[in-house]
């Protein structure tokens, strides 16, 4: 039982850090020209690497010590991956912001660099020209953290004969987004890009849990009062969305770039991906004894995930909805597709 605990903590934290990895991929250093603004800006690339060593190991110890806890049967699996989870977007949140710090240091000493060699006669000439592909990113990132409620349904059947808990079926994304403007001087238009780790939970009605046999995969009933029953799908996807809305041109000491807070976006896309892996949860009594159950394999799912999703907010936030075209299982099972419904945050 030992050795079998030991090998889901070594998955589940192989999850976290590829995910935390990727978070800090995000982060470029620059390259540095052989002046004295560039030694200034070395210093800082450094600073920055530095930062993100640190705030990787902080998770490292982190996750180690929700490990501890569960062999020593504090918290149990659920509440361990939860944690993990959270613990991830915090270190990452962290490197954000502290990174974001050093990135405007950078970008003040290279403004004042050129703007020793600054012809002032030729920037009266074109003040009215506001477009500078010097000054002006047009690719950003952003962390992107949805969550929700979760439910799958088959052709012809609606939320109010659904074989899962509409409440109790959840769902929760964390990823990365790149933003691009599809023109070069308006921001109308935007192309959304990324990669994003989905975490789709159902929980079946009627004390229900899922079943294999041979190529068919349904459900049965449990012949204990179940506690809980809850079937999990994790995928990692590519969502591509187009992003319509206005935007307010902001110009200042610290740059030049395109706002949407508090302006309204709307996106349109789908996603694609492979399924890492599914597993159930049963907690019931037994002979007086609480009982947790994990059980993972194959299930007969299908190992590919594609679907459409799309977003309606007001800066930041949005309500968010995607919805898988494959089928959860394969042939020849019933279609099943699962369907998501939530909040999504872009955290610039």
């Amino acid at each position: 039982m030992v050795k079998r605990d030991k090998n889901q903590i070594i998955m589940k934290n192989s999850t976290i850090y590829l995910a935390f990895f990727f978070l800090c991929l995000t982060y470029n250093p620059l390259q540095a020209q052989e002046t004295p603004v560039a030694v200034k800006i070395e210093r800082l690339e450094q600073q920055k690497e530095k930062i993100i060593a640190e705030e990787k190991e902080a998770l490292k110890k982190e996750v180690e010590k929700i490990n501890q806890r569960v062999e020593k049967k504090e918290i149990d699996w659920e509440e361990a991956e939860k944690l993990k989870r959270e613990a991830a977007k915090k270190h990452a949140l962290n490197i954000h912001n502290r990174v974001a710090i050093i990135d405007n240091q950078i970008a003040l000493l290279t403004r004042e660099d050129e703007d020793e060699d600054w012809d002032w006669d030729q920037e009266d000439e074109e003040d009215d020209e506001w477009y500078n592909k010097d000054r002006y990113d047009r690719t950003s990132s952003q962390l992107v953290v949805a969550a929700g409620f979760n439910n799958a349904l088959t052709e012809g059947q609606s939320l109010n004969d659904s074989d899962f808990k509409v409440g109790g079926s959840r769902f929760f994304e964390l990823g990365i987004a790149w933003r691009t403007r599809v023109f070069e001087e308006t921001n109308w238009l935007r192309f959304r890009y990324g990669f994003s780790f989905q975490f789709n939970g159902l929980k079946p009605t009627d004390n229900r849990y899922f079943v294999k046999d041979g190529d068919l995969t349904g459900l049965e009933e449990y012949p204990l009062d179940l506690d809980k029953s809850k079937f999990r799908m994790d995928n990692l996807v590519f969502p591509v969305h187009f992003e319509f809305g206005p935007s307010t041109k902001i110009d200042s000491e610290k740059g030049m770039w395109f706002s949407t807070k508090h302006k309204l976006k709307i996106g349109l896309g789908g996603y694609a991906g492979f399924v890492l892996g599914e597993r159930q949860k049963l907690k019931f009594e037994e002979d007086g004894e609480d009982v947790k159950q994990k059980l993972k394999g194959d299930y007969n799912t299908n190992d590919f995930v594609y679907g459409l999703s799309g977003y309606l907010g007001w800066g930041g936030t949005a309500l968010y909805v995607k919805y898988d075209l494959n089928p959860i299982f394969e042939d020849p099972n019933p279609e099943l597709h699962n369907m998501s419904i939530g909040l999504r945050f872009d955290m610039d």
